[in-house]
């Protein structure tokens, strides 16, 4: 299939339905603990059920698309400042939970769970804490070339990048990496290393999954992309390979962060659904997931987990830190709003 064709379709699928979507474990009433949750609801459906069965409790979820990603349900929460009618926030990645805490909506709750993890994954205030992490990756055909830094060193090096797919950095982790850039290397290295990689041909397109449908196709031949869509690919049999990114040595891990959102009439409700979010149990199910993320709580029990997110576990332990990159991200989004204008 040639690459245009894939880019639009890839372009036209992240175009559907930009309207946040309701899904209720039951019907939406005025009694529902009310969720907005920026996790594949596919994901995160056996997470909520699983709480009501043990507890009771009846839940509607508030999903974002593929292409709103998490910051749709963000500036709803800015919206709602002071009226929320959300009662807990189940982020899929930790800058935007950030900076909702340093403006103030959050409750800060420090459960019995939230001590279950190392301190990087767990706000010193209480604010949020972090679960089922992914990791930013490089995913490679194997058919195409080795799957060794090496060689992705030698291709990152050539004069032509246009066997390379990057999703757009507008939003997401992918945001959330060139945040880290930004704040490592500092604005002028990370713009010149960005607009180095399209003027040498590199696609970026709408969204990680669409790198990993490239790359898994053979239409490209490596890419930048997350663990979660990487390991679609790995179970569907693609020949590909996945290798950590690391910067400066570090990997870039993202974790999943739960949060309860200041002013909820629920807070009791919402404490134990946080409570149930990070428990071991509750990331033992999304590591057997189709999202395959790895656990922080130092409770669980390797021998549960899938071999290629047992691997990742010590990718954890070599995290870079993402502490402050929220101001990091306003200052390189708003950079790259101007680099991508129409």
């Amino acid at each position: 299939m040639r690459i245009s064709h894939l880019l639009a379709v890839a372009a036209t699928l992240s175009a559907i339905a930009l309207t946040a979507i309701w899904w209720g474990v039951d019907q939406r009433g005025r009694d529902d603990l009310v969720v907005y949750c920026a996790h594949d609801l596919i994901y995160a459906e056996s997470v909520i059920n699983d709480f009501r069965d043990k507890t009771g409790i009846s839940v509607a979820v508030l999903g974002d698309t593929e292409a709103a990603k998490s910051l749709g349900l963000v500036e709803r929460l800015m919206r709602e400042r002071g009226n929320p009618h959300c009662d807990v926030f189940w982020n899929n990645e930790p800058l935007a939970t950030l900076t909702l805490a340093r403006e103030g909506l959050l409750q800060p709750y420090q459960g019995p769970e939230a001590a279950e993890r190392p301190a990087e994954f767990r706000g010193a205030d209480g604010a949020w804490a972090g679960f089922g992490v992914r990791f930013r990756v490089w995913i490679v055909n194997t058919d195409a070339m080795p799957a060794t830094e090496a060689a992705i060193d030698e291709r990152l090096a050539a004069d032509d990048l246009s066997k390379l797919a990057v999703a757009e950095p507008l939003y997401g982790t992918t945001l959330t990496h060139y945040s880290l850039l930004w704040n490592l290397w500092g604005p002028e290295r990370l713009q010149e290393w960005h607009r180095s990689l399209k003027s040498r041909g590199c696609h970026f397109v709408k969204g990680n999954g669409a790198v990993k449908d490239l790359v898994a196709s053979g239409v490209c031949d490596f890419g930048l992309t997350d663990t979660d869509d990487a390991l679609v690919a790995l179970d569907a049999g693609a020949p590909v390979a996945m290798l950590p990114v690391r910067v400066d040595g570090r990997t870039i891990a993202i974790a999943n962060t739960a949060s309860i959102v200041r002013g909820t009439k629920r807070l009791s409700d919402a404490e134990r659904l946080v409570d149930h979010l990070l428990s071991a149990e509750t990331e033992i199910r999304l590591a057997n997931s189709g999202s395959g993320q790895a656990p922080v709580h130092f409770g669980v029990d390797a021998s549960r987990l899938p071999e290629n997110v047992a691997m990742m576990q010590e990718w954890t332990t070599q995290g870079a830190s993402l502490a402050g990159l929220d101001q990091a991200r306003d200052a390189c989004l708003a950079w790259l709003q101007k680099e991508f204008a129409p």
